[in-house]
Formats: structure tokens, sequence, C-alpha cells
């Protein structure tokens, strides 16, 4: 059997660990916490973040990255703004021309680098990969259909096609690895900004148009960057976007909820103890945007309200007084 590392002992490195085993293969889940750890081989369930779903007996945990010396491939699942350090310390592990599955969705604070860039200085010469698309953790670890993209140069995405895929988890193959990238990092801040309209009460019609214009920001900003417009019109892009934007299951439209209800950042982070994206990920998007010059009004006003202090009501009054402009330029 080969063996497929997966780094992140939360609920979605818990759910892609499943989907490696019911597809052949060995793996070995590295997970920070050492109770995620004996759960998962004393039970063979993650109790602490993916609680009632039974996992194949071919997953063992593990705490220690030495674990992972001699997999196939490893999938990098744990949170954006951890992966320089976690991938630095798997340099010594990660053995040649495995491929890095990068399946978290974020942008590093401070750099401004996307996670192929990050993966790029801390493991030069391993083969990149992006994982992204419309992908609930639950329903993937139940084996509920799920399509995703699968993004890469050369053929390095149809062979971790041929590891991970099954009929239920249908890989998409893709070549276009900045867009893919871009999409499922974008999506989560404007998710935040969807859950506010939920939170406040502004109606179905100002949820639709928040995400239909976050859609247009994700294309402005993909095209600033150099990716394809049709690869963030597919999964990793406007299937992601639907999904978290659409739905009080993902943490960041739910957290965008609570803000429109009054609670405070603070007050919301301090009760979960799973990462909501969106949060970190806003402040290099905005300054980005700047940088690029790409007009993102929704994502920087959710930038100034979660790191800048600012008022949601000033921010939607802000928002809905906007020059009129063309809808498409």
């Amino acid at each position: 059997m080969r063996k497929i590392g997966v780094i992140g002992g939360g609920a979605w490195g818990t759910a892609l660990a499943s989907v490696a085993a019911r597809a052949g293969n060995a793996v070995t889940l590295w997970a920070l916490e050492p109770e995620v750890a004996k759960a998962i081989n004393d039970t063979h369930e993650n109790s602490v973040f993916l609680p009632g779903v039974a996992l194949p007996k071919e997953v063992r945990a593990t705490n220690d990255l030495a674990g992972l010396k001699d997999v196939a491939a490893c999938l990098l699942v744990s949170p954006a703004q951890f992966a320089r350090r976690m991938t630095a310390d798997l340099a010594p592990h990660l053995p040649s021309g495995a491929p890095i599955v990068i399946c978290s969705k974020g942008i590093e604070q401070g750099t401004n680098k996307l996670m192929s860039e990050v993966i790029g200085e801390t493991l030069p010469g391993a083969p990149v990969v992006i994982l992204s698309g419309p992908t609930f953790a639950g329903e993937v670890a139940k084996g509920l259909p799920t399509a995703v993209t699968l993004a890469g140069e050369g053929s390095v995405a149809d062979r971790v096609a041929e590891m991970i895929g099954l009929p239920e988890f249908r890989p998409y193959i893709s070549h276009d690895v900045i867009g893919a990238q871009i999409g499922g990092a974008i999506k989560n801040v404007l998710a935040i900004a969807a859950g506010v309209t939920i939170g406040k009460k502004l109606g179905d019609n100002a949820h639709a148009a928040v995400i239909t214009r976050s859609l247009a920001e994700m294309l402005a900003f993909g095209k600033a960057k150099g990716g394809e417009p049709l690869t963030l019109m597919g999964l990793s892009g406007l299937g992601d976007l639907i999904l978290t934007a659409g739905s009080l299951q993902s943490r960041n439209t739910s957290l965008g909820k609570a803000l429109g209800e009054g609670k405070s950042l603070d007050e919301i982070l301090g009760a979960r103890r799973s990462v909501s994206e969106g949060v970190y990920t806003a402040s290099a998007v905005a300054a980005m945007a700047r940088q690029m010059g790409v007009p993102m009004p929704i994502c920087k006003a959710v930038d100034r309200v979660l790191n800048g202090g600012t008022n949601i009501d000033e921010e939607i009054d802000g928002l809905l007084n906007r020059p009129f402009t063309p809808e498409f330029e």
C-alpha cells in the first residue's frame, strides 16, 4: 500500500485522511494535540474535532513529523498561518519528489504570500498541488458526493488524483496553481460579509447581492495576480464561494453572522476551537488589493471591521452609498 501523510488533525485533515484511506492508501495523520492522536488510534474516531464519524482502520495518527518520512504524498491541512513553520519542520522528513498537496485556504499575513509561494521557500523543489473546492469536512468524511479542483504543473495533479480520487470524491484537474488558491483564500473573507447580512437581517436580496459582488472582487483580484478567470468560475472559486457564503455551517459565515448580531470578534473567537481563516486572511487581501490597485470594497470593509475597529453599520452605509458604476468593467 502507498503511504499518504496528512498534516493537521482538525476536521478537514481528518476528513481527507479518511478519503485517502478509502482510496486504498495507508495514512499517517499528524495531529498537534496528543489527545487527538490517541483518540484516533484507540477508537478510530476524532472525538475532538470530528465526533461521530468512524475512520478507516488504515488511518493512524502521530504527533511526530518523522512518521511522514516515507510518504508518497503529503497533504498540508494545517491553518494557513502555520504553513511556513509546519513545512520547515517537515523538510528533513519529506521524501524527494513526494508532492505536497496544499489543502489550507489562506494568504500569509505579513508577507502577503500565497501558500504555494511559502512552500516554494520552505520545501524548494517539492512538487506542489492545490486541493480546493466546495467542501464541508463532515460531508466528505461521511462519503457524500464531493468535487474538488486539483491544480499543479505538469502531471503532478494527475498523480495525486490517482492516489486519492474516488467516485464520491471527484477531482477535476487544473494547471492554474495561482487561480485555484485565490478563490479558496478570498472566499473566506467574503463569506464573513455574507454572514453579516444574515446577522443584520438585511434580507435574502442583500445576501445574494453580496455573494454576486464578491465573485466580481474575486475575479478582479485573480486577474491582477495572474490567475485564470475560468478557474475562478469553477469549483475552487464560484463553487467554494456558493457553499461557504451560503451556509451557516461555514465558520466564516457564522462568524459574520455573530458580528452582525453585535458580538465582538474576541468574544466569538474565544468560544471557538477551530480556525476561521477569513479573519487572518482579510488584512493580507486588503493590503494586496491596495498594492495591485484592485478595487475590492467588500473585502476592504471586512478588513476594517476586523482589524481597524470600524463600526459595521458605518461600513454597510459606506458600501450602499458608493457611486453608481457599470456592473461589468
